[in-house]
């Protein structure tokens, strides 16, 4: 075996997890290979003389790689993933397999990938590499060009981000959860029966004109009404997660990672009373979205 080959045999090993790591930071499975590969190309015209760790010169360029995309997107103001109200095609359009992006996603989290967009890419990349892979702050430091106390804090902030706050006590944010988590399994397992335990027989389902796409039909009520319509999105309840939104019980719908709408719900004794679709993008960018907080001991969020 050349020194080439077993150069390249040592990156193969570390791929997995450095599109992994890619993925978390950008988002998007084909911007993730472009990173990995950009890292490889590095390598391959650097060779590995010198490098102690192999594994850890990777994830730093890898990271100074996607660090620098966070930023090309942020001084452009883009969407971070366009096109979201069809990601399907755009996952064909980049050249990668949008049924293994969706599984990726799912691994990762839909609601903490959207969620994560809303960060700062310095506060990405401090969050990602230090939560999720463990880099330590001295070493996140030079490549986000702050101090180590400042990078510190930087993850701290994005923490906070994440996490959210509730607008509401632990013991009815958990009853929340609880309600709107069985409507979603509901959903997608098509369920007619276990959706009807959770929703009010007077129930009220409002769908935006852009969740529509058309249809005539923006507003459903009933309870066999509603669960008859959630039958009809059932694909749709498979990339959808429970979530923060704006402090409370909501969900966010997001194909492959990429946000498509939010779910509003009021719930009142134990029962979804009304439940609104937002997809309208300038609607999206009025909430505020975070992870719901892990169960205590108890079983309180």
């Amino acid at each position: 075996m050349t020194e080439e080959d077993l150069l390249a045999t040592r990156f193969e090993a570390e791929r997995p997890r450095l599109r992994a790591l890619a993925f978390r930071m950008l988002g998007s499975l084909s911007e993730a290979d472009d990173a990995v590969q950009e890292s490889w190309l590095r390598l391959s015209r650097s060779g590995a003389g010198g490098v102690e760790n192999l594994g850890a010169w990777l994830t730093t360029i890898v990271a100074r790689v996607c660090l620098n995309m966070l930023r090309a997107r942020h001084s452009r103001r883009e969407d971070p993933l366009p096109d979201h109200l069809s990601a399907t095609r755009v996952g064909h359009e980049a050249g990668t397999d949008p049924e293994h992006e969706a599984v990726l996603a799912d691994s990762v989290g839909i609601a903490l990938l959207v969620v994560l967009q809303t960060l700062t890419p310095a506060e990405r990349i401090a969050f990602v590499l230090h939560d999720t892979f463990a880099m330590p702050f001295d070493e996140i430091a030079p490549l986000v060009g702050r101090t180590t106390a400042a990078t510190r804090q930087l993850a701290s902030r994005a923490r906070r981000r994440v996490r959210g706050t509730a607008a509401m006590p632990p013991a009815d944010l958990a009853r929340h959860r609880d309600v709107v988590t069985a409507f979603l399994a509901a959903s997608r397992h098509g369920d007619f029966d276990a959706m009807l335990a959770v929703l009010d027989p007077d129930i009220v389902f409002r769908i935006d004109r852009t969740a529509a796409r058309g249809e005539s039909t923006r507003e459903l009520r009933g309870a066999t009404n509603v669960a008859r319509g959630a039958l009809a999105w059932s694909s749709g309840a498979r990339f959808t997660q429970v979530a923060l939104v704006n402090g409370a019980v909501g969900a966010i719908l997001a194909p492959q990672g990429r946000l498509f709408g939010v779910g509003l719900f009021t719930i009142r004794d134990g029962r979804i009373i009304e439940m609104e679709l937002v997809a309208d993008p300038d609607r999206l960018r009025e909430f505020t979205l975070a992870m719901l907080p892990e169960r205590d001991s108890a079983g309180h969020a």
